[in-house]
């Protein structure tokens, strides 16, 4: 069990990619704290830690890290996608893209921070994961101008943190996904006007000719929680079915 005897918090675990995620590292030996805002999407995750967190909410961020204490592991995977040219997103589209992409990770892993450091001194690593994009700074997407600007700006923020602390054990990566049918996914094509032929569109950009599973993914984020990935870090790591070739 690669996971044996290390603390790891997850974000979002309420359903897809935090919740599979969640349930593969628990698998793997971990103590997991599976994180989410809507208490009820926690439910069903047997043996695993749950804990309600909004991480919009500064002064939650700041008292679930006190409490943990030290973390061998960090998980930053809510987010939310907005839909949308340069043309049709709102300040407040904008805002909220970039307080729930990137502000709320960046506070969760400047409180998770001085623990992980302690713990990285007695075991040699620890790692911190974030929840980018394919579309990002990678490549552009129609109609994903806060989403990707928001996703770029998480690859800065782990780079920046990669750079700062990879003398002190501290690794820090950058997830890129493909196109994964999970739940927010779901409600997106459904909100669409034509469900089955947006349904089509997303299958047709995945060179794969089908949408990523929450299953195709989690492998990358138990490997770059364990000690396994030691040697990388700073690094955006894309899983996206071969749409960046």
């Amino acid at each position: 069990m690669r996971l044996r005897q290390k603390t790891i918090l997850v974000t979002a675990a309420g359903q897809g990619i935090g919740r599979a995620s969640a349930i593969a590292l628990a698998a793997e030996g971990a103590r997991v704290i599976a994180t989410d805002r809507d208490e009820g999407l926690l439910a069903g995750l047997d043996g695993i830690e749950t804990r309600v967190l909004d991480v919009t909410d500064a002064g939650a961020v700041s008292a679930i890290a006190a409490d943990l204490g030290p973390l061998d592991g960090l998980f930053n995977c809510a987010g939310v996608v907005h839909n949308g040219t340069l043309l049709d997103i709102t300040d407040a589209d904008w805002d909220f893209a970039f307080s729930l992409n990137v502000t709320a990770m960046m506070r969760l892993a400047r409180a998770c921070l001085p623990g992980m450091l302690e713990r990285a001194s007695q075991t040699g690593t620890a790692s911190i994961l974030n929840m980018a994009s394919m579309a990002s700074s990678v490549k552009g997407f129609t109609n994903r101008t806060a989403y990707g600007a928001s996703k770029a700006a998480v690859i800065g923020l782990t780079k920046a943190i990669a750079a700062d602390f990879v003398t002190q054990g501290i690794r820090c990566n950058a997830l890129c996904p493909g196109t994964v049918d999970t739940p927010s996914l779901q409600g997106r094509i459904a909100a669409s006007a034509d469900p089955v032929q947006a349904r089509r569109d997303f299958i047709a950009r995945q060179p794969m000719g089908r949408l990523a599973t929450v299953e195709d993914i989690t492998p990358m984020v138990v490997y770059l929680l364990s000690d396994e990935s030691r040697f990388v870090s700073g690094q955006a790591v894309l899983v996206d079915g071969g749409v960046t070739i």
